[in-house]
């Protein structure tokens, strides 16, 4: 005869707790970003389309999509491989560098954008050097893509090393024997392993760079047309009582960014179950 178990949970019955995790979620997420569209109400489609259209808008979207995407990129494959030296070797100062990964989740983006402005400037360390070469580093687009970079390189960094650790080295010694070099071996067994990780890190610096504020507005100069990011322009229009002006632009931002990140998503699955598939 079967005897059944009865499962035991520390937290409370499915009920209360996913009461709670949906009164919690609405609070902090789903009521704000509702108002954010209510306060948009008040505007006509043509209102609307004119605010998110008008010039210094559409610069202000190509500028941080793209300076985010660009950043996220060169995350995606430096934090790859920053990860790989921290799992896969040992030398002296290893766990402080692996300790200043954290630098720029603990560090306040203004003080990131001042030292990255400090640096980056004509006069600074770097950016002297990169003035001779006719490379404008502060207060240019270039100046965005680097402080995006700054703060999103933990994001890949921290997503990449669990799996790397799980990661047996048993398959690596079997494609040595099978006779694959080390380009294949990375590239047909070790990568695809990663690649969810990857697609996940990637996602998490994007979307971070795309609401960044404090570590740019620094650097960039805050030109219109040339170097005004998004979240830089929301403030604009809030300091001038444009609220409706300020809330369609966050919307279409929100909107964007949602409909990104869904697609970055549905990658990953496609990439999980592949892996899986094989």
């Amino acid at each position: 005869m079967r005897v059944g178990i009865k499962k035991f949970s520390v937290l409370p019955g499915f009920g209360i707790s996913m009461g709670f995790s949906a009164l919690y979620l609405s609070l902090i997420v789903l009521i704000p970003l509702c108002t954010l569209f209510i306060a948009t109400a008040g505007l006509s489609l043509g209102e609307f389309m004119q605010i998110v259209t008008s010039p210094r808008v559409v610069a202000s979207f190509r500028l941080s999509f793209g300076a985010s995407l660009i950043a996220a990129l060169v995350n995606s494959v430096f934090g790859l491989l920053l990860a790989w030296v921290l799992e896969r070797y040992s030398f002296p100062g290893r766990r402080i560098l692996d300790g200043m990964v954290d630098i720029p989740f603990a560090l306040p983006t203004a003080v990131a954008g001042i030292a990255l402005t400090a640096v980056y400037a004509a006069n600074g360390w770097i950016g002297r050097y990169l003035e001779v070469l006719g490379i404008k580093a502060a207060f240019s687009p270039l100046g965005v893509v680097i402080a995006l970079t700054f703060i999103g390189l933990p994001f890949v960094v921290r997503t990449v090393q669990p799996v790397l650790k799980d990661l047996d080295f048993e398959i690596e010694e079997a494609a040595a024997t099978l006779g694959a070099d080390r380009w294949k071996t990375f590239s047909m067994v070790i990568l695809p392993h990663l690649i969810p990780a990857v697609i996940t890190g990637f996602a998490l610096a994007f979307s971070r760079a795309l609401g960044e504020y404090g570590s740019v507005v620094f650097i960039s100069g805050n030109m219109p047309m040339k170097t005004e990011i998004v979240p830089l322009l929301i403030i604009t229009r809030l300091e001038q009582y444009d609220t409706k002006g300020a809330a369609a632009i966050a919307a279409v931002m929100l909107a964007a960014s949602f409909v990104l990140l869904l697609i970055i998503n549905l990658l990953q699955w496609r990439s999980r179950y592949y892996h899986a598939v094989r």
